[in-house]
């Protein structure tokens, strides 16, 4: 179980993503750059939000699905947890994979994004060529006494901008984690039981986000 602070940095994660839809078109932008005017800008927007402050679940995910989905390859990152075990899924399979796990990222990240108490950033530059098509843009979380937690964007420059298809925390790889987890659940129970399972978890999380509203 991920630890409340790798949470909110991987909430941090989406928020550095959350406001690139109303900028230019990412492929005109360095990606370190737009992570960190992104990031700036949304920062500043939850910071003024009472409703996101308050923990208000439909205003939080609602900006996640509206300004950051479109940036993430969620195909891509369904296939890399997968694994070896992905190009066994028929094309049903793979349709139904993609759509948990992105319900189920959505639904951990708004969680963490509730959870920020104005963080501080510390934006690495990147050294990208003209050339370069797959990098790895760094951000540190700063947190008052404690130690600065790392996230890695593992980013694709493809005909629709820069795409996110890996997120590091801390050194731990998001697709990494999900690949362990996922490839005991396909050797146990197949690849429709995994869906089972992961759909089980959503329905799970909406059923507690939606008891905390009484």
């Amino acid at each position: 179980m991920l630890s409340a602070a790798r949470r909110i940095a991987r909430g941090f994660s989406f928020i550095a993503l959350a406001g690139w839809a109303i900028n230019a078109p990412a492929q005109e932008v360095a990606p370190d750059v737009l992570v960190k005017d992104v990031t700036l800008e949304v920062v500043d927007i939850v910071r003024k939000d009472r409703d996101i402050q308050a923990g208000d679940r439909k205003k939080i995910i609602d900006l996640v699905e509206t300004k950051v989905l479109p940036h993430f390859d969620f195909n891509g990152m369904t296939g890399l947890a997968l694994g070896p075990h992905w190009p066994k899924a028929n094309a049903e399979q793979k349709k139904q994979l993609t759509y948990e796990f992105r319900t189920l990222l959505v639904r951990t990240y708004a969680s963490a994004i509730s959870a920020y108490r104005d963080q501080k950033f510390d934006f690495r530059p990147l050294r990208l060529k003209p050339t370069d098509t797959d990098v790895t843009v760094q951000v540190r979380v700063m947190q008052s006494g404690a130690q600065p937690i790392s996230i890695d964007y593992g980013m694709e420059k493809t005909a629709g901008g820069w795409k996110v298809y890996d997120v590091i925390v801390g050194g731990v790889s998001l697709v990494a984690n999900y690949r362990t987890e996922f490839g005991n659940q396909v050797r146990d129970a197949g690849i429709d039981g995994l869906i089972k399972s992961i759909a089980a978890k959503n329905r799970s999380n909406a059923a507690l986000s939606s008891a905390e509203k009484k």
